[in-house]
């Protein structure tokens, strides 16, 4: 679960990173207060590319993966980022991918144990580790859970063998089904993944897929409707996909059978059982900061008076090279002050309660007065909907979601 990026066009190249010096100086924001802050630690190996991923991740057997090197260069590229975030408590760290699970459990024990070395954690910090049921051993969950893991993710996508095969998936229905009676074992909470809208898909067969999502009683569950993404192999050799009406019968039909279930909608793909949303991505919704770590990986960071995005190296064995040395960061930019309201809302309308006012300055560092107009149009189009300080998308404005959040766009606001 990575979030929505924006950033000008990407290089692999090196840049150096100014130092805070240059972030503290003065400017036309005005935080009173930093967000919260998260970690993402990117792991960019997989079995396998799937032919709808567009993530920054690459084929290699388990058995090749140099995890120690690999772990090396993790800690330098943290502990070469720590300036920035000097102080600040981290509240969630989410190591994601690629397929995380690919590393053995010493390796992840290593790696949390570095983090906690080098950061502050909040107390019952939120640790998520993404796993692919490609990867499951019997046991492995259970020494993952032991290394620190408290949140597993597990990407099933689908229970149908026919549609795992079409996904590009490295597992089959009767590994997921291990996979999951051990994570539903271990872990209070874990999350599972399905799609739907696949090629072929009946409304009939999503029913099943969620039916026994549901069977292992997930406190999480998140649903992905399949889209075509540039630069993939779906891209290139489009699948036929379902009619935009059969895609929202299954959409309303995986609402109702959540809610059955006890789980509620709190974002646009997310249904949780009450206090088990995932916290470390409702922080990405709220527009809290995050640091990314790791080969390709994303930070935003906010300081008194800008708010400052960062792209590490894409390529993993550059990435190594330079993280050691202390220049893993291909990219780093100050978001525009007028591109700030689009990329709060592009987040916080996503979630089902939306937001307070009141924390659009907190995030943003800009007075609320910046988007009001914005606001207005939107509560006249019927697409939000307000109760006192609290704003959220009305039912027509998450089916339009695109819609609403293009209200914010810099030539709107």
């Amino acid at each position: 679960m990575i979030p929505i990026q924006i950033a000008s066009s990407l290089s692999d190249t090196p840049e150096p990173v100014p130092d805070l010096a240059h972030y503290m100086r003065a400017g036309t924001l005005q935080f009173q207060a930093l967000p919260p802050l998260a970690l993402y630690v990117h792991l960019p190996w997989c079995l396998k590319k799937c032919p709808y991923c567009d993530f920054n991740s690459h084929e290699m057997r388990a058995a090749e993966l140099p995890e120690q090197p690999y772990l090396n260069a993790l800690m330098a590229d943290l502990e070469a980022a720590l300036p920035l975030i000097w102080g600040r408590s981290v509240q969630t760290v989410f190591i994601g991918g690629g397929t995380p699970s690919l590393f053995s459990p010493q390796a992840i024990d290593q790696l949390i144990s570095g983090i906690r070395a080098c950061l502050k954690l909040a107390a019952n910090a939120e640790i998520t580790l993404e796993a692919n049921p490609g990867t499951f051993e019997k046991d492995r969950f259970k020494a993952f859970h032991s290394a620190g893991v408290t949140r597993l993710s597990v990407g099933v996508q689908s229970f149908h063998d026919d549609f795992l095969t079409t996904l590009g998936r490295v597992h089959n229905r009767a590994q997921a089904l291990d996979a999951l009676a051990e994570a539903a074992t271990v872990f209070d909470t874990f999350n599972l993944d399905l799609m739907y809208a696949l090629p072929g898909q009946t409304l009939a067969m999503l029913q099943a897929d969620v039916a026994t999502a549901l069977s292992f009683a997930p406190k999480h569950l998140s649903v992905y409707h399949l889209t075509i993404e540039p630069n993939t192999l779906f891209a290139k050799h489009p699948p036929a996909t379902v009619d935009d009406d059969l895609a929202a019968d299954m959409l309303d039909e995986i609402t109702a059978l959540t809610a059955a279930a006890g789980l509620q909608r709190y974002e646009v793909s997310a249904y949780a059982q009450t206090g088990h949303a995932c916290q470390h991505n409702l922080n990405y919704w709220q527009f809290g900061d995050y640091l990314g770590i790791g080969a390709g990986a994303h930070s935003k960071l906010s300081f008194a008076h800008r708010v400052v995005r960062q792209v590490r190296l894409r390529d993993p064995a550059r990435y190594m090279v330079h993280a050691v040395a202390g220049n893993a960061v291909a990219q780093s930019f100050e978001v525009k002050r007028d591109e700030l309201p689009f990329e709060f809302m592009l987040n916080a309308l996503r979630l089902a309660d939306g937001f307070d006012l009141s924390l659009f300055p907190e995030r943003t560092g800009l007075p609320l007065s910046k988007v009001q107009a914005a606001i207005e149009q939107a509560l006249q189009q019927g697409l939000l909907q307000r109760q006192g300080s609290q704003v959220k998308p009305s039912v027509r404005g998450f089916d339009f979601l695109n819609d609403l959040q293009a209200l914010f766009l810099p030539s709107s606001v």
